[in-house]
């Protein structure tokens, strides 16, 4: 796919995702909708994928 079409169905499935629910959500609530739009747009994604950083030079595995 290319990355531009890839990019306006994210952004496309977030802003679906805010119209509907506004604010005032837990992250997780967000989070399965957004799944469920990803879903319906045909958009691969993982969810909760671990992201191993540096914090003032201690290596944080940040995910689940």
């Amino acid at each position: 796919m290319e990355i531009n079409f890839i990019t306006s169905q994210v952004i496309g499935a977030a802003i679906d995702v805010h119209k509907d629910l506004g604010p005032d959500f837990l992250e997780s609530a967000y989070e399965e909708c957004l799944c469920y739009e990803f879903n319906l747009k045909q958009v691969q994604y993982k969810r909760q994928q671990s992201l191993p950083i540096e914090y003032k030079g201690v290596e944080l595995d940040c995910g689940i």
